[in-house]
């Protein structure tokens, strides 16, 4: 016997289909929606969890500094802890949810989110600040696959499933710019300890959401078995890479470290490709990848985090460095850059049954990639409105295009066995396009700096137009990298929308 989301949302099916002829169906049929949409918001404020924790630290690091007193070189480990727990477990984190049902490990990921964040908040030293923030980044391994994958099993129906993911990806993709914003609202006002406090209220709030809406289904008498040898060769891997990726923005891209740490991923990497063919139950079927719309998906994620990651970081640094703004100044002017994505959203969603996949994610690319080119016009003395606000709704409305059909499209046709492995690819793919992104980036920004610089008189002035330069090398390159992502997506994505793409059956209980 076989039962989909819908079914145990809405209760038993009338005499011609899920509603029929009966009217006393019908209220149930609505009373099961209006629970689907709950069930949303509750996956959404997961989500808003991991999107915003990935930068409401970053307006706060100088105060946090101060206070516990570490160096301006130990300042990045606050932001990597949090990648390397993030984006090395993720694959384990997903299948966790396939073994051992995705509504109690989402809950697992929300308990470890707070105690994380309330350790975090309450740290008294560097290590233990450290500490907390890779227990964050583990603990949201294990939910955002979970949030992720409940959202594709409970929207089954193609019109749903279009609008949830839109809310969803706008959440995911804009999530980073409400932590920038929240972030300097808590230092500025409270602490920044704040920044890290603020989470555990908002876990507790998604766990009693989740406690009272979600069906937690019983375990089978057979004990899951974990591949935990490719478990280990992949955060292994992962874990090598990001590392490497980190070392590179200080070392450099041509240091012996950052050259022997990424070498040594990608052959960890391999050896985990290797081993999924030939053990029993895999941590990673290779038939999740053997897709090549997913796997245009997955592209069109993986470098909507190198755009999404450089936009925050660099903008900041314009910001606050060239404009003069404080913390919650510059939170505040990502609110048009949220607000665009959030509309675009809402517009694929409408967009998503009647216009082919590849054409939206296409178009949405090409936009925000003219978003990030306005951007490398950036002036020494500019203005927001004149400067800033032109990139930020264009790349605003290009990333809201695209981000939840690329989601949307990249989790599809996914056996419901596979869904949480499958929702962990899209984390993995937008982490580590961010991360990648933000490393080489950083890298062409110095270089930029140093060339700018180079037969000049070293002061303020010729040191803010390095600075400049820098970033205008950086948006060019993302500019670059979006648009040709977006054209190998759409030449990989079949052509038709999702939903006609697939066969998307409802299965009756016997």
């Amino acid at each position: 016997m076989t039962t989909n989301p819908t079914q145990l949302l809405s209760g038993p099916k009338g005499p011609d289909g899920p509603t029929g002829h009966d009217e006393k169906a019908q209220p149930s049929e609505k009373s099961a929606a209006r629970r689907r949409w709950a069930v949303l918001a509750v996956l959404a404020l997961a989500q808003l969890l991991i999107s915003l924790d990935s930068t409401v630290v970053t307006v706060a690091l100088p105060s946090a500094q101060a206070e516990l007193g570490f160096s301006a070189g130990d300042r990045q480990w606050i932001i990597t802890a949090y990648a390397l727990g993030f984006g090395a477990l993720l694959p384990l984190g997903g299948r966790l949810g396939d073994l051992f049902g995705r509504e109690r490990v989402f809950l697992a990921g929300l308990a470890g989110f707070a105690v994380a964040s309330g350790l975090g908040g309450a740290a008294q030293g560097f290590p233990m600040l450290v500490a907390a923030r890779a227990l964050q980044g583990v603990s949201g391994a294990i939910l955002a696959p979970a949030a992720l994958s409940l959202v594709s099993t409970t929207f089954a129906l193609p019109t749903e499933r279009a609008r949830a993911f839109g809310v969803f990806g706008g959440i995911s993709a804009g999530g980073g710019a409400v932590g920038l914003l929240l972030g300097g609202s808590m230092t500025e006002y409270l602490s920044w300890r704040w920044s890290l406090y603020v989470n555990v209220p908002l876990a507790v709030v998604a766990a009693g959401g989740a406690l009272w809406l979600l069906t937690f289904k019983r375990m089978s008498g057979t004990r899951p078995r974990i591949d935990w040898l490719g478990a280990t060769l992949v955060a292994g891997g992962l874990f090598s890479v990001v590392f490497g990726m980190s070392k590179a923005e200080t070392s450099g891209w041509d240091s012996t470290g950052t050259i022997a740490w990424i070498g040594a991923g990608i052959v960890v990497l391999g050896a985990f490709i290797a081993t999924q063919a030939r053990v029993r139950e895999p941590l990673l079927p290779l038939r999740v990848l053997a897709d090549r719309t997913r796997a245009g998906s997955l592209l069109s994620i993986g470098v909507s985090g190198i755009g999404l990651f450089v936009t925050f970081l660099f903008m900041t640094f314009y910001m606050t460095e060239l404009l003069g703004y404080g913390p919650l100044d510059t939170g505040f002017a990502f609110l048009p850059f949220i607000a665009a994505l959030i509309l675009a959203s809402g517009v694929s969603a409408t967009l998503a049954s009647r216009v082919p996949t590849r054409v939206i994610v296409l178009v949405g690319m090409l936009t925000a990639a003219a978003g990030m080119l306005l951007f490398t016009q950036l002036p020494v003395d500019g203005t927001y409105a004149a400067d800033v606000l032109p990139g930020m709704l264009v790349a605003g409305v290009g990333v809201g295009l695209f981000i939840a059909p690329a989601m949307g499209a990249a989790t599809s046709g996914i056996d419901d066995r596979d869904a949480g492995v499958g929702s962990a690819l899209v984390h993995v793919a937008q982490q580590v396009g961010g991360s990648m992104g933000v490393a080489a980036l950083s890298a062409v920004v110095t270089s930029a700096a140093e060339d700018s610089l180079r037969g000049q008189v070293v002061d303020a002035a010729s040191r803010a137009a390095a600075a400049v330069d820098g970033y205008q090398s950086a948006f060019a390159w993302t500019a670059a990298i979006l648009a040709a992502g977006g054209v190998m997506a759409a030449l990989l994505i079949r052509p038709g929308t999702v939903e006609s793409s697939e066969a998307i059956e409802v299965p009756t209980a016997a």
